[in-house]
């Protein structure tokens, strides 16, 4: 199990790898929150746009395992635009989840989903909003770090003029063949951990004939491969998987990709088409 941490600017512990739940009924997610925290998960990542906060606080819950042993994520709406609906917003998912507090709370687009990819307006100032309403439930303790999530460089520089409290992650899609090392690493020089999602590609990059060899060079699954080729960028890793085999496998990543091969990796063609998800904003289509 790759238990490594990374620290945030406030000097909080973030583990390295966590459970991603996009997708993942409320009706079932306690059961894979559960399932892989007996595994050795200690960090669980939701949004309030997955609609399964509640099944997320009831697997933490149930779990066995002392609440300040695991790390939360969870993110505000991207339609939440103003300080009054982002501040409501986090009492209302301490709510839902029946925790006390959330170890990272993230603002999920600087757009909201229906103009992502389809307006000039970055929403500026209203971001500039949500991320005070953040600051304020962090000085308050319903928070104990506070990021954000598909931010650009643009986005980011708006943020800083305003905080008090710099972003502390930037939650990004990361993946071999579409890797935004340019963010990366102007995040990296701002204090910034990044974080990668769909690091699989929504699967995608188990078809890859490129990204299958080099996985069958190291034996390990392509998965594997596209988890650890993440963490070796820096960042924290968040792939998906309802079921235990899955979860225990993504996290069997205690192998070592060459230098030489990772700028192979980072060189392979982008993957252009995330096929039946490719409709969703953040691979390049509208809801």
């Amino acid at each position: 199990m790759f238990t490594n941490e990374l620290t945030l600017p406030n000097g909080n512990k973030i583990p390295q790898l966590s459970l991603g739940t996009w997708l993942i009924d409320d009706g079932i997610v306690a059961d894979a929150v559960k399932s892989a925290i007996s595994l050795g998960y200690r960090h669980i990542d939701t949004a309030q746009a997955y609609g399964n906060e509640r099944g997320v606080g009831e697997g933490i819950r149930q779990s066995g395992i002392a609440r300040e042993e695991i790390f939360l994520t969870t993110k505000i709406a991207a339609e939440n635009k103003t300080y009054e609906s982002a501040a409501r917003s986090i009492d209302e998912s301490l709510s839902k989840l029946g925790l006390d507090y959330i170890d990272l709370m993230i603002i999920h687009s600087p757009q909201p989903w229906v103009e992502v990819n389809q307006s000039e307006n970055r929403y500026f100032e209203e971001n500039r909003e949500v991320w005070r309403a953040l600051e304020d439930a962090y000085a308050a303790g319903k928070v104990r770090a506070i990021g954000v999530s598909n931010f650009l460089k643009d986005d980011l520089e708006n943020i800083l003029k305003t905080a008090k409290i710099k972003p502390m992650v930037n939650q990004i899609l990361c993946h071999i063949s579409n890797s935004p090392l340019e963010l990366i690493d102007w995040c990296t020089s701002q204090g910034i951990l990044t974080e990668a999602y769909s690091p699989v590609a929504h699967g995608e990059a188990l078809k890859n004939e490129s990204i299958i060899a080099m996985a069958q060079k190291y034996g390990v699954s392509v998965a594997q491969l596209c988890i650890r080729y993440c963490i070796q960028l820096g960042m924290i890793v968040l792939p998906k998987a309802a079921k235990a085999e899955h979860q225990k496998s993504n996290a069997e990543v205690d192998f070592e990709i060459s230098a030489a091969d990772m700028e192979i990796l980072k060189r392979i063609e982008r993957i252009k088409d995330y096929g039946e998800a490719s409709f969703f904003p953040v691979f390049g289509g509208k809801l």
